[in-house]
């Protein structure tokens, strides 16, 4: 009650509703919080993710209580970390009377790497998303990275008298895990599978290197995602993925794309 009134207010959002429709998601988008990641440096990359934040809402009710999703944020440490936003999913869930909950995180990430020959070092940046899901008892987490890389046209190779042409492509990896997995992990399988990877610094004895080098490995949007779906089924800590690759056509106004999605 606030000062000078003798009855509560009304809570509207708890009242009933009679359309006996459910509710799938329902909560706030787009709302920053600072966050903490370590890396496989041994170090850590403060940074500020957005956050989406929904439960489900049972047909009896009218709405949820959206100010509690800020709470709940702000209720955590002052930089949440991967280990208080798994708990964070659990505790939203329950503060909001949810049978289900969705949390996901998205923010950038960094990483060193070094030229090719010249060694001159720079960062690399990609977007990371943690997406976390509570259903009843049970609870999963995916981590989903986007990695710009090079890929070289097989068949403008075969066929041309000289040169080929290329592009930037982005390919998205997402994967549950049974065990602990590095970004930097995901990150790799994807860059060693793409004709070339990219680098934020090059010097020209490097710019000569990434361009035979892509030319040399040449492959199609389908290449891409085959050899990284391989990559991923021999590994016993992926319990499922989604693999996209969307190549942006150097000579066409569209892009290319191909999607694989397995549950081993």
């Amino acid at each position: 009650m606030t000062p000078g009134q003798t009855q509560p207010i009304a809570d509207v959002q708890g009242s009933k509703d009679t359309r006996q429709i459910a509710i799938d998601k329902v909560g706030i988008k787009s709302i920053r919080h600072p966050v903490r990641v370590r890396d496989r440096s041994g170090g850590e990359q403060h940074t500020i993710a957005n956050f989406n934040m929904y439960v489900n809402l049972p047909h009896n009710f009218k709405g949820t209580h959206m100010s509690r999703f800020v709470e709940i944020l702000n209720q955590q440490e002052r930089e949440l970390s991967v280990r208080s936003f798994k708990d964070m999913i659990r505790e939203m869930k329950k503060l909001l009377d949810a049978e289900s909950g969705h949390i996901e995180m998205s923010f950038p990430y960094f990483v060193e790497k070094e030229a090719p020959v010249s060694k001159v070092r720079s960062l690399m940046d990609y977007d990371v998303t943690f997406t976390g899901m509570v259903n009843g008892n049970h609870a999963s987490m995916t981590i989903k990275v986007v990695v710009p890389v090079t890929s070289l046209c097989p068949c403008s190779k075969k066929i041309s008298d000289y040169g080929a042409h290329n592009q930037r492509s982005h390919v998205t990896v997402g994967v549950q895990t049974q065990e602990f997995v590095w970004i930097e992990e995901i990150i790799d399988i994807i860059e060693n599978e793409a004709s070339c990877q990219l680098y934020g610094l090059l010097k020209r004895p490097d710019e000569k290197f990434v361009t035979e080098h892509a030319y040399d490995n040449p492959k199609f949007v389908e290449d891409i995602v085959r050899d990284i779906a391989m990559k991923l089924n021999q590994d016993s800590r992926i319990s499922a993925y989604t693999v996209e690759s969307e190549n942006f056509e150097s000579i066409h106004n569209h892009s290319a794309y191909a999607m694989i999605e397995k549950h081993k």
